[in-house]
Order: structure tokens, then sequence, then C-alpha cells
């Protein structure tokens, strides 16, 4: 058997947060049951912030509500605080991802909480986990290359985080390039001592393509025995408190990549091709993805 990479599709949430079309929660599903249609297993659907500072991410519930649920398939709502995890939970999200960011400077303009005061709300939500119960955590720890604000950001800071996290008992760490700013080799180097920080712990990496080394740094991530990556169908997206933001790596991109190689996805690349262009007419812009706009190969009549 060939390898299998499971790809999570962020396209409904980090793909739509940063675009300025505000679609409405019909849109939002038919383009997750499209992505669905595709094979997508594991889909981030929501964000439980305040719509008034992300209004692209309102009606969070309401697209809950209406997705019905299936076995095998795990719809993720992004969380920032306490507030966010008890509605993720109420609203019956099947894993909630709450975010921690590497410096003080991006998680004082992204989440108005130092990183001290972020690890604390995520020991909250994992206190609250087990105490009553709930759905799957994971803890992505954004900017883990560098901020916009801040400047570099070190391994040892990521590291940290991500010993702090294991200690909780996350059931995934996401390592997260959210201006694209990583390198392959910095990727490597970045996965082996978070490993060794957090050892049994799942690794998920999340890469944008700001400056075109996102596939790049998707390879070297497999190649350092990550099975886990996000992407965005389209290439679109973004973070709206990141000066010029650009999307997730394509997911069709990286399918595309990873079935020429002989990997195993279970994703259907020329129906997300079609989900790409379609996401794009609706946010009347050229798709990101190079895929997207050339099409597969062998080309099909």
């Amino acid at each position: 058997m060939s390898r299998v990479i499971e790809i999570v599709e962020v396209g409904p949430r980090d793909g739509l947060q940063n675009e300025k079309a505000v679609l409405s929660v019909d849109e939002k599903l038919d383009f997750i049951g499209r992505l669905e249609a595709c094979g997508v297993r594991r889909i981030e659907a929501v964000s439980f912030v305040n719509p008034k500072r992300v209004p692209q991410m309102a009606g969070a519930e309401e697209v809950m509500e209406a997705l019905p649920h299936r076995a095998g398939r795990s719809r993720i709502g992004l969380a920032l605080n306490l507030k966010g995890w008890d509605r993720a939970v109420a609203a019956g999200c099947d894993e909630v991802n709450a975010v921690v960011c590497a410096s003080d400077g991006f998680g004082m303009r992204n989440q108005g909480a130092t990183v001290a005061e972020q690890l604390a709300t995520l020991a909250d939500i994992a206190a609250k986990k087990a105490a009553e119960g709930g759905p799957r955590l994971s803890a992505t720890i954004s900017v883990a290359f560098g901020d916009p604000f801040d400047g570099e950001v070190s391994e040892q800071q990521v590291v940290a985080i991500a010993r702090e996290a294991a200690a909780l008992k996350v059931d995934e760490i996401a390592i997260a390039d959210t201006i694209g700013v990583a390198d392959p080799w910095t990727v490597r180097r970045r996965i082996e001592a978070v490993r060794a920080a957090a050892p049994g712990v799942r690794l998920r990496m999340h890469f944008h393509d700001t400056r075109n080394t996102g596939l790049a740094n998707a390879f070297a991530s497999i190649e350092a025995g990550v099975d886990v990556l996000d992407a965005s169908c389209g290439g679109i997206g973004g973070c709206p408190f990141a000066p010029a933001a650009t999307g997730n790596i394509g997911t069709e991109d990286l399918v595309y990549m990873l079935d020429r190689a002989g990997f195993e996805t279970g994703l259907d690349l020329d129906g997300l091709i079609a989900a790409g262009r379609w996401i794009c007419e609706r946010l009347g812009k050229t798709p990101p993805s190079a895929v997207a706009r050339a099409g597969g190969f062998p080309v099909r009549s």
C-alpha cells in the first residue's frame, strides 16, 4: 500500500475569513457539501469568533445545525477562548481547534492576549473537557515561523508552547506558517524539535503560500514524517490581522502533487478543481491555486 496523507480542508474557515465577500449560510453549506462530495473527511467548517471582528465567520451555529451528522466525517470549529469552546460544544462540533500564537505581538492583535494568557486559556479549555467531556481538541501554534509585528519566531518559542500543549493532553498539535515565511529546511528542523518536545502527539502542518514556498514546505513536512496537512480549496484565504496575508496552499495543488508521487489522499482532484473554481466565482476572483487555473495532468477530454 502507498502511504496515506490526510488533508484537512480549511477553505470554509481560513479560506473565507479574509475575503471581501461575505457568503450566506446557504452558500457556505453548498461549499462544504461540494468539498465533502470530493472525499473530504476532516473539514474546518466554522469559527466561533466575534462576527463584529470577522463578519465572514458569522452564522457558525446555523451552519453546524444544518450539517447532517455522518459517520467518518469530522467538522471542526475554531475557538480562541473558553466562550468559543462552549459555543463549539453546544453546536455539536466533532473537533475544536484552539489557537495559541507563538508571539505576543501577533497574539495581542489577533486575540487580544499574550502567549501566556493564551496558554492559560488552553489550560482552561483542556480542564473543562477533562471534567465535562467534549470533542477532540487540537492546538494550533500560529505564526510559528515568523510574526509580521515581532519579526522572527525562534524554535524555542514554538517548542515551549508545544511542550505545554502536550502536557495538557491535546489530541493534535498543528504548526502554522500563518504569514507564509517558512522555508523547507526550517520546517524540517522545527518538526523535529516539536516532536522531541511533544512525543506521541500527532502533528499537523498548516502553510500559507504568501511567498511561493507552501508546496515546498508541505514536501519537507511529508519527508519529515508528518501525515496530516491543512489546505484550502482554490488557494483562497489568509488572516485578517496579518498585513498582505494570502491564502493557504491550494487543496487541488497539494492533491495533484501527492497523486503524481503515488501517495493516497482519498480526494477527487477533478471535483476539487471544480469546487475551487465555483467558490472563486462566488468571491469574484481568479483562483489563486495553479491547478484550479491549469487543470490536472494528463489532460482528460
